[in-house]
Parts: C-alpha cells; structure tokens; sequence
C-alpha cells in the first residue's frame, strides 16, 4: 500500500457536490454513491487519482496524480493533506507540497499534466 493523501475540509462532502465538481472539471466518476473512483484521461486512457468511500483519498504514484488530486481539492474547496500532516496545493501555476514554513515544489502545473502519469521509480 502507498501513502495516502485525503481531501479534507471543514463541511462534510456529498456526493451530490462532488459529482458535480468532478463532472464540470471534466473528471470521470466510475461507482456508486457510496464507494467508487475519480478518473482523469491522459493520451486517450484514463487512470484513477481517487477512491471515494464517503471522503475522498488516494495513493499516488506520480506527480501527475498527486497534481490531479490537487486540482480536485482546490475545485472542492477543500485541502489535500498528507498521512503526515504536510498539505499539497496549486499555487501561481505550481504544484506544492508544505509542511510548516518548508515549501517544496512539484513543478509547473502545466507541465505535469501534460507529462502525464509517469509513475516514480521505487
């Protein structure tokens, strides 16, 4: 198992909303209301970013993924946050992670996205 990163925010998150978030940002859902994933589409394929299960994480394995993440928590209104309290977000078109005052950045939002899901290497 990965490390997971969870959508969070002050207002509990329903399904109805999130439905149709992801469907004005052009993301998929494949599921049911109680518990399916968020899709994105990259050169014609499409890759799971997120498992909703009444809230909304993911495992990511690239930086492609943890950007698209990004992009749906900043389109939720909500922060994407990390297992060890560090937080992600887009920020003057750049991808970051934070933890206090430390900022390390991702890359150009743009750029990742058009990169595409090229999984780290282990």
């Amino acid at each position: 198992m990965g490390y997971e990163l969870r959508v969070e925010r002050p207002a509990p998150l329903a399904f109805a909303e999130l439905a149709t978030v992801l469907g004005q940002a052009g993301f998929e859902f494949r599921g049911s209301q109680e518990v399916g994933e968020v899709l994105a589409r990259h050169d014609g394929a499409v890759h799971a970013i997120a498992v909703w299960n009444g809230g909304l994480s993911g495992t990511p394995g690239s930086d492609w993924q943890v950007a698209q993440l990004a992009r749906v928590s900043a389109l939720l209104g909500a922060r994407l946050v990390g297992e060890d309290g560090e937080s992600y977000a887009i920020r003057d078109g750049l991808v970051e992670q934070l933890n206090g005052s430390a900022a390390y950045e991702f890359g150009k939002l743009d750029e990742i996205l058009a990169a595409g899901p090229a999984v780290w290497s282990q």
